[in-house]
């Protein structure tokens, strides 16, 4: 009986031992696959990123973003298997471009890249010593574009020294302004959001240039009120350019 039971306690363990051996053979079996695949794609040319081919690296979505400054991302992968192009990181280095705000790369089989990039939304200009700027909703700073026209707002009250953070604060006040007076936010040529519980703005009322303090709210309504009362406070006050709104139903002229 003893004897039985050793022979199967034997077999039981060199059964085990098969097991564990092809198990092991099937993993380095698939591990020597995985690197031939793996360089299969890496060196076959017919997954090569070609210069000479026009859409090798196509790109999509750019309106204002330079179309060198994105291929200039990508200059190192050409002539190299689009299998050993690192995604993510040329990802991020597309993020740093001033106007681009999103971007995605993708690999199209069997040689070529596709980029698609979403570019920020200037709202207003800012004007700063070193020259004009636009200014998008995140309170992001962007070079204007060449041979670009936008018909924006200057925003003041925004220094260059700031955080993005910061500028966002004002850019808020601008977008919560101009929403609130539609369309008659047309008049509207300058926005100074220094204190964006205190906004004042420049309009052209009757061909003329006026400052305008509307506070933190109801600005549709205030500017309304002006404008209905001012063919009488133009005659009252004909050399005034500064006006006080913050009181609903009431102009105040100010010297």
């Amino acid at each position: 009986m003893a004897k039985e039971s050793r022979e199967i306690t034997q077999g039981f363990n060199w059964r085990l031992w098969l097991v564990v051996v092809a198990l092991g053979v099937a993993g380095v079996s698939t591990a020597v696959a995985g690197f031939r695949v793996r360089q299969y794609a890496l060196t076959d040319p017919q997954f090569m990123l070609s210069r000479d081919r026009q859409d090798a690296l196509a790109i999509q979505g750019l309106n204002y973003t330079p179309r060198t400054n994105v291929q200039r991302v990508f200059g190192t992968d050409f002539d190299h298997s689009i299998f050993s192009v690192p995604l993510e990181a040329r990802r991020r280095r597309l993020l740093a471009i001033d106007w681009v705000e999103d971007a995605s790369v993708s690999r199209i089989w069997p040689d070529r890249l596709l980029v698609r990039i979403r570019e920020r939304k200037p709202v207003a200009f800012v004007l700063f010593r070193s020259g004009v700027l636009l200014i998008d909703a995140h309170g992001v700073l962007l070079d204007p574009p060449a041979q670009a026209q936008f018909a924006f707002p200057v925003l003041s009250g925004v220094r260059e020294d700031e955080t993005e953070d910061q500028r966002r604060e004002c850019v808020r006040a601008l977008l919560r302004l101009e929403e609130d007076m539609g369309y008659m936010a047309k008049d509207v040529s300058e926005v100074n959001a220094a204190d964006p519980d205190n906004i004042r703005i420049i309009a052209q009322v009757e061909n003329r240039t006026m400052e305008l303090i509307m506070g933190d709210r109801n600005f549709a309504r205030r500017y309304q009120n002006f404008l209905e009362h001012y063919p009488e406070i133009g005659k009252r006050s004909p050399n005034v350019r500064t006006f006080d709104l913050r009181l609903d139903g009431q102009v105040t002229a100010r010297d």
